[in-house]
């Protein structure tokens, strides 16, 4: 026979530090043998997983039997040193709640064996919602611990106050038309996407993976619509887009197969190393789009030097005239 579970307890999820070793996913390696953001991400995401799994809570128990779904609802993440394919990272979660808070939080620290010596290669900052299920039948009440963390709806935890900010008037007009609102007076580019089963999770809404994955789309689009694509700035000189920060926080949710706009906006270009660029995502409902995530990414840009090297570069007129240019299309 198989030993009951014990009981669930958020003692060991909220005091005690976890470290475990993971690689990065071979998809992740898309240009020679480094490893992009997105993939980084998924290592702290696993890394949290793993914490909890480890602290007697694993994400399959929350929801089969508490219907509870384990939610990454905000993700800060500053990359200090590239990881290549078949790099092992060892992965420690330290948690960081406060007493009054009611999202769970930890820090991730990601570090790599280079030359002799380990360094930290990332840290980041993780919030995590425990949302209650309304697909499937009422399950088992979960241990009155975990309550201050569950909520019925993500971005509940949000005041009232952000959520009336974040609602915006739906122009009148087709597609284009709004599209061409969200990027009016701004340094963007913007496009709709039905949002499809395979970025989601717990059966009906997107996760924090899906929105990395948007990401990372949307630089791809806004430069190519610039002029300067990821495989022509390749072709022309070697050069690839670096990331050191990044980071998506859930305002509220989006559904399978609903229409999602998201706009990418250069905020800022800092000399001629590096530019922030915010992305936001749109949901339609009640007559008005409603913000459903929102976050920051920082790139730069390095040349290949060899298949195992490269190095930070300036951008040229080139770039800047493009980073900083006006859209030629949506």
């Amino acid at each position: 026979m198989t030993a009951a579970a014990p009981p669930m307890s958020t003692k060991a999820l909220l005091t005690d530090a976890t470290t475990v070793r993971l690689r990065p996913r071979y998809e992740g390696s898309n240009i020679c043998t480094w490893i992009g953001f997105k993939h980084v991400n998924y290592l702290v995401e696993e890394a949290v997983l793993v914490h909890f799994a480890d602290s007697g809570a694993p994400a399959r128990r929350l929801y089969e039997e508490h219907g509870l779904g384990l939610d990454i609802v905000a993700l800060e993440t500053r990359i200090l040193h590239a990881f290549h394919m078949d790099d092992v990272a060892e992965a420690e979660v330290t948690p960081d709640t406060a007493d009054d808070d009611r999202t769970l939080g930890f820090r991730v620290t990601l570090r790599v064996e280079r030359g002799g010596s380990v360094l930290k290669a990332v840290a980041a900052k993780v919030r995590v919602s425990l949302r209650a299920d309304a697909y499937l039948p009422e399950p088992t009440e979960p241990p009155a611990e975990f309550a201050p963390f569950v909520v019925d709806r993500l971005g509940a935890e949000g005041s009232a106050g952000e959520l009336a900010r974040i609602r915006v008037a739906l122009p009148d007009g087709d597609e284009d038309a709004v599209l061409a609102s969200l990027t009016e007076g701004r340094n963007a580019y913007a496009w709709k996407w039905n949002i499809p089963y395979p970025y989601c999770h717990f059966t009906e809404r997107l996760q924090m993976s899906g929105y990395l994955r948007l990401m990372e789309e949307a630089k791809d689009r806004f430069v190519l619509d610039r002029g300067i694509s990821i495989k022509t700035l390749l072709d022309d000189r070697r050069w690839i887009p670096v990331v050191p920060q990044s980071s998506v926080r859930v305002i509220d949710e989006a559904v399978m197969e609903e229409d999602l706009y998201t706009v990418y906006t250069v905020e800022e270009i800092f000399k001629d190393l590096t530019y922030t660029a915010r992305m936001d995502c749109f949901v339609i409902r009640d007559g008005t789009l409603t913000l459903t995530a929102t976050g920051r990414i920082t790139h730069g840009y390095a040349v290949i030097e060899n298949r195992s090297d490269w190095r930070l570069v300036p951008f040229d007129q080139r770039v800047l005239g493009a980073l900083a240019g006006k859209q030629s299309g949506t």
